[in-house]
This record gives structure tokens, sequence and C-alpha cells, in this order.
């Protein structure tokens, strides 16, 4: 492979802007009636994480819904279409995706994109991006998938363009997958737009997150953090990066409801209806309380920063997250 070049700046300024303590995903679209009234509950969701103090909401960037929630028939949104529609649809919270697969777009028209976000949301785009993994999108809707190996080259190129242009840099590049050429990137609102990376490798995705990324969130198992952790600092240290300057979450798969045993039972729902093995560990179930002390003491004392909670049994139903928000906000909003 070619050596890449670039006018780009070597990692960058990292974010110093408000950081994501608690976040709300939204995975599953197959809740409403039909499809005109799909978008009024993801607003409604969107509104309701606001007003129950999450600092960021976040979509998926599928085409297909993902083996471990449900059937790939089953609905599921463009992703920046729907969160430059949010944009205008709420005041204070952040916005982003969860993450952004690299493959599915050219890094200088990614940038161009969550800068635009950015701009008609009044400064509360988040870039969440990874290397992508989902063959079956890929193939689909005509991306080149290749090599594990090939993926994380063409992220490691794709930060190399997207960092400068969202900092205000004309960067210049050329790469064995990726060219650009004094690549302008206007309007902007401003110069500190985070970028989230997402995955749990402990060699690539980890190092990346170090040199380019003001957060990172950690998927993995949660008996795993441990061990995360020691590796991302391990990373960190390789550069000569402070630890405390990048921020950490980790997702949870939340089934929380007032009645512990109907968030039991959401869960048994989720297992029965997929065909993949559930990966109980990341499964966080009971009433709020219990689940605030299970991510408290599963994630939060082993040093992580924050946690994003996916909702999938019943985050649309009304008072699900003002209940969710009330008993996590504590855990991660303090001082």
């Amino acid at each position: 492979m070619s050596t890449p070049t670039s006018t780009a700046a070597g990692t960058g300024q990292f974010s110093q802007r408000r950081g994501i303590r608690l976040g709300y995903q939204m995975p599953n679209f197959s809740h409403a009636a039909s499809p005109r009234a799909l978008f009024g509950s993801v607003i409604a969701q969107a509104r309701a994480a606001e007003a129950a103090g999450f600092d960021a909401a976040f979509v998926m960037d599928h085409f297909y819904q993902l083996p471990g929630i449900g059937a790939a028939t089953e609905p599921m949104l463009e992703a920046y279409t729907a969160l430059g529609a949010l944009a205008t649809a709420t005041e204070r919270i952040q916005l982003s995706t969860l993450v952004t697969g690299n493959t599915y777009r050219n890094p200088a028209m990614l940038a161009k994109t969550v800068t635009t976000l950015d701009v008609i949301s009044g400064g509360r785009a988040v870039l969440g991006i990874g290397a992508g993994w989902f063959e079956l999108e890929h193939d689909a809707y005509g991306y080149e998938f290749g090599t594990f190996t090939q993926r994380f080259e063409r992220l490691e190129e794709a930060l190399q363009i997207i960092q400068p242009m969202l900092r205000g840099e004309h960067p210049s590049f050329e790469g064995e997958w990726y060219r650009t050429r004094e690549a302008l990137n206007e309007p902007r609102v401003r110069d500190d737009l985070p970028i989230m990376l997402g995955g749990g490798g402990e060699r690539k995705t980890f190092a990346l997150a170090a040199r380019f990324a003001d957060h990172l969130n950690i998927i993995c198992n949660a008996s795993d953090i441990p061990r995360k952790l020691d590796a991302l600092h391990q990373r960190c240290a390789e550069i000569g990066r402070d630890p405390k300057t990048l921020e950490t979450s980790f997702l949870v798969f939340g089934f929380i409801d007032a009645d512990g045993d109907r968030a039991r039972g959401l869960q048994r729902d989720l297992i029965e209806r997929t065909e993949v093995e559930p990966q109980l560990d990341r499964h966080f179930v009971g009433d709020p309380d219990d689940v605030a002390e299970q991510i408290q003491r599963r994630v939060l004392d082993h040093g992580i920063d924050g946690v994003i909670v996916n909702m999938v049994g019943n985050g649309h139903e009304p008072g699900a997250l003002e209940s969710a928000g009330k008993a996590l906000g504590p855990l991660v909003h303090r001082g």
C-alpha cells in the first residue's frame, strides 16, 4: 500500500465541549403503527431524552435491522436524514450516530455531512464513526466490504481527512483508499466538533481513538471492561496522550421498567425473537434503581466515564426515558 501524505496536523486538538455521560440510542423502529407514524415516535423519544437529562441521542447507521435486535426486514431509517430532522425538533441534546460505518461514505463527504448537521443543530453534532462490520448490508447495497485489515486501513485514512476538515483545515491527502486536494468544509459553527470512535478492538480501534478521538464508546462484555481500559491506557501511553483527555462510555442494553418482572419479560421477548446467541453480559435488567445499581457496580466502578443506554424493549413508551434518566443521571452527572 502506498504511504499516505497529508497536510493535516498530527493528532490535532481535542474538543473541550461538554461530554456524553448519559446517552440514549434508538435501535428499533418497529413499534410504530405505520411508516407515516414512525418519525413522530422518533421525535417524541429524542424530546423525552432531552427532557430527562440525557446528553445525547443516537441512531444507528445501518440499512437493515441487526441480528441481535430483530429480523433484517424490520424498519431502519437512514441515519443522517433522521438526525437532520431531529436537529430541528430538539434544542439542547447532542445528536450522533452510534456509529457511522466508514465504508458507507466518502470521508470528505462525511465531514461535510456531520458539519452540516452541526450547523442545523446549532453546534450539537458529534461524529460517531467505526470501521464497519455488517457484511450483509455491504453486499446488498453494493459497498466493498474487504478484509478486516482493509476496513481499518480505510478508517485510519478517513480520519486523517475528516479530523482536519472538522477543525477548519484544508487537507490534501493521497492514500491507498482515499484522496483529497485542499478539501474545504464551510460553513462551520465551531472548530471542535467531537469525534467518537466506537468498538472494542484493543489494538486497532483503541490506537485510532488515542490518536484521533475525543470519546471512545467501548463495545464489549461488561466483565471485560477492566482489561479494555488497561489496553486503552497502553495505547494512549504509546503516543504520549493523557487518557483522562479521552472520554469513555459503555453501550448498555437496558431492560428497565418500574415493574421489574415486566423488565425481565422484555428481555425474554428480545431473546426469543432474535436468531443469535444473546450477549447477556451486556444486559442490565430490572426496575430503574436495580439497573442503576448494576451500572454503577459493573461499569462505572471500573473507571468508565458514562453509559449509552439502548432501551430496545420500551424506550418508545411514555415515561420510560423519564424514569431511566432520573435513576441514571445522578450516577454520571456529578459536580
